[in-house]
């Protein structure tokens, strides 16, 4: 396909997509314009500018900007305090001081805020809109503060008004029906918050029901003042300014990182400064305008990408069919029920409280931070509960900067093993500094002399009173026929310090045990052990899961801690049984990459096959329609005992039914290997020829799966053929239109970041 071609194709798609991402905008634009207590056609400024001008020059191609309901709070304070004209003027500094950020090229700093504190602070602007809009929904009217809300809220449930109570459930139950709608219908191409809003206007228009509806100048920019400058303390004008920049500027960094996660391929990568930059310039333009503040929403940027974006003409065309809505159709929208927009407002106020996140957060032991900015925010505000959350998150940094564990076990020696010596084992993880010297050398006097101590430093950092602490007591225990084997996981601080180069490089010291050689390999065995009996293959397990705990469990005890109640695979891996392939090791991956279906020869059962089977269709099934797996590889290997059966006509493994009966859903791999001639300039064994068309093979039974095969020629779900050497210990991936395997390159070597 010409690049040409291409771009038609991309402009295609771009186009729906802005239609579709349009549709989104308009009830979100006049409900946060609603919410903020600013006039409804500061929304559609906001929106088209957002569209327009922060899609232009933003460096996230997918993202769109608009009114965020993340900045509702804070403007809705300003609009109390400030005044619309004096919000506007605030507003366009804070776009000004948004373009000297992204000029200065610090745009990711702005990352550095936890994203505990982002999270909480989001989900205490979604209690607060949920607070201060089920008033509108009712038929009342919000009062000044979350805190009042919540006061009158028991009044307001007990009278509310009818018309405006039963539109507002009209548009909460739409949007609740719409999103349980199947992914696949055509009903899902339409966003959920457009029919809700639709049906609850007509409603109220076909029946002449008496709720208070939008208020829409005569045109776009009728009444148009320039901003005013606020009255009062410079320095609560500055902090306004300051506040309404960063939150800004962090709520759109965070949702251009989100996106950029999930970019299509050929989509450029986000660039986080040039973003900055558009959203300084689309709020000071907005401000002076006369709109809302704008920031990257994630609701927005996730339609556009789920619509099928590919380049910034969506975004940008989205702000276009704004414009042309609000020039054109201004009495349409004056027919909209407030209660439907502040109800639309409660459910997306709902949706920032993203209780997974708390899941997430509480494995990494920050969910204080969350609901305690979450709690400021409500009570206090948004500006106090973000410093507080703030401060939560640096006095935990100091406490884990300073928290040391400590952990001796002391082993006992076999009953046959004679009269050795005790042996201790003591793991120190954290940070070592003079405050942990205290609980180290309380846990070092109780070895007992003599005893042979392995002791492991798992730490970050070790200063000179924690090295002198942990060398002095060596130096004793040795001389009292003690010995002391000291392991340092990460960085080797003991060993640089005792040489005396503490300003030479830091590096990691090679891994203590080869964890990925076969067992026997390990180590060399004495002469003793050699012509002592052989112990049982249990025993030899055993013994591999005490060496994963003494070693490995407590590194990836974080990871699996983060996995254990949700695992987020990225890859369906199918593969053959062979013990020799490790899929972890040739794809360098850890716990929680990988979702592993492992059988004789990496077979997949065709669909519909005379010898049924549902084991690799199942994984399958699990793996895309609940784990969400966008990409299968069918990974083969040389030497592969099923290919070589197959070749052998099943004579060698007739005697074995069940296996007999399995190798049959390979006979369409044999077949196209005698029907194919091998290529001239190939030298390949027969075997080896048959174990990569049989991964070529594979890849097409997959295919027929009707609802499998529509997922993979849409684009959502890829197809990887991959085929290891055993003897060369290198992998070859499958170019499926050409029907040839190429070697993976080595990856480029990384520089070193160390000082």
């Amino acid at each position: 396909m010409t690049p040409r071609f291409t771009k038609l194709s991309h402009l295609r798609q771009d186009l729906l997509s802005s239609f579709v991402v349009f549709l989104v905008a308009i009830p979100l634009s006049l409900g946060i314009a609603v919410a903020s207590g600013a006039p409804i056609a500061a929304g559609l400024i906001a929106a088209v500018v957002g569209g327009i001008v922060a899609g232009s020059i933003g460096g996230s191609p997918l993202q769109v900007s608009g009114p965020a309901a993340g900045l509702t709070v804070l403007v809705a304070g300003l609009v109390d305090t400030y005044g619309w004209r004096a919000t506007c003027t605030i507003t366009m500094l804070a776009g000004l001081l948004q373009l000297a950020l992204g000029a200065s090229r610090v745009a990711r700093t702005a990352l550095a805020v936890s994203p505990a504190v982002v999270y909480g602070m989001l989900a205490g602007v979604g209690v607060v809109l949920m607070l201060a809009q089920v008033h509108v929904v009712l038929g009342g009217t919000p009062q000044q503060s979350a805190l009042d809300n919540l006061r009158e809220l028991p009044g307001q449930l007990a009278h509310p008004h009818t018309h405006p109570a039963l539109l507002g459930g009209l548009t909460v139950l739409v949007l609740l029906i719409w999103a349980r709608l199947p992914r696949g219908g055509w009903l899902r191409l339409v966003p959920g918050p457009l029919p809700a809003i639709a049906l609850a206007t007509a409603v109220a228009w076909s029946l002449g029901w008496n709720a208070r509806r939008v208020e829409l100048p005569d045109t776009l920019l009728s009444g148009w003042h320039a901003p005013a400058l606020p009255d009062g303390s410079p320095h609560g004008i500055v902090g306004a300014v300051v506040s309404v920049a960063l939150v800004a500027a962090v709520e759109s960094l965070l949702c251009s990182v989100a996106i950029d996660r999930r970019r299509p391929a050929g989509v450029a990568r986000a660039d986080l400064d040039r973003d900055l930059l558009g959203q300084g310039a689309g709020n000071a333009v907005s401000g002076f305008l006369g709109g809302l503040p704008i920031a990257g929403v994630i609701v927005r940027s996730s339609a556009n990408l789920e619509a099928g974006a590919r380049t910034r003409v969506s975004t940008i065309m989205h702000g276009v069919w704004v414009l042309v809505l609000a020039l054109a159709c201004g009495p349409l929208i004056e027919q909209v029920p407030l209660s439907a927009l502040a109800a639309l407002l409660v459910v997306l106020g709902f949706r920032l409280i993203d209780t997974a996140r708390i899941r997430d957060l509480r494995h990494h032991r920050e969910a204080t931070a969350y609901f305690t900015t979450l709690g400021g925010v409500v009570v206090l505000g948004l500006g106090e509960g973000v410093l507080l959350g703030v401060g939560i998150m640096a006095i935990m940094a100091l406490r884990r900067l300073t928290r040391l564990s400590v952990r001796a076990e002391h082993l006992v020696p076999a009953p046959d093993d004679g009269p050795v010596p005790p042996r201790v084992h003591v793991v120190v993880a954290g940070t070592l500094t003079f405050l942990g010297v205290p609980k180290l050398t309380r846990q070092l006097q109780d070895v007992p002399p003599g005893a042979h101590v392995d002791l492991d430093l798992d730490v970050d950092f070790m200063d000179h009173a924690a090295f002198d602490a942990v060398h002095q007591w060596r130096l004793a225990h040795e001389r009292h026929g003690g010995r002391v084997d000291i392991d340092e996981v990460h960085e080797a601080w003991y060993e640089r310090a005792v040489t005396g180069d503490m300003s030479a490089p830091r590096k990691t010291p090679p891994p203590p045990a080869r964890w990925w050689a076969p067992w026997a390999n390990r180590r060399r065995r004495s002469e003793a052990e050699l012509d002592a009996p052989e112990v049982s293959p249990a025993a030899v397990l055993l013994a591999g899961v005490q060496e994963y705990h003494g070693r490995t469990a407590r590194l990836v005890r974080p990871i699996m801690a983060e996995l254990a109640m949700e695992q987020k695979p990225q890859h369906l891996f199918i593969t053959c049984v062979d013990s020799r392939i490790v899929p972890n090791i040739i794809t360098a991956s850890g716990p929680g990459d990988l979702f592993i279906n492992r059988n004789v020869g990496a077979l997949v059962p065709r669909h519909g096959s005379r010898t049924p089977d549902d084991s690799v269709a199942a994984t399958v099934e699990y793996a895309t329609n609940v784990l969400d797996i966008r990409t299968i590889t069918i990974c083969g290997h040389s030497n592969c005992g099923a290919m070589a059966a197959l070749l052998a006509g099943g004579t060698e493994v007739e005697h074995l039914t069940g296996l007999s009966r399995w190798l049959k859903h390979g006979n369409h791999s044999l077949a196209r290997f005698l029907a194919e001639e091998p290529p001239p300039d190939t030298d390949e064994p027969p075997l080896t020829r048959l174990c990569k068309i049989n991964v070529m093979q594979q890849l097409d039974n997959l295919l027929t799966y009707p609802w499998l095969r529509e997922r993979v020629e849409s684009g959502e779900i890829e197809l990887v053929g991959l085929y290891l050497d055993l003897q060369s210990a290198r992998v070859e991936i499958l170019d499926r239109s050409a029907g040839t395997f190429a070697l993976v390159p080595d990856a480029p070597p990384r520089r070193s970041t160390r000082a």
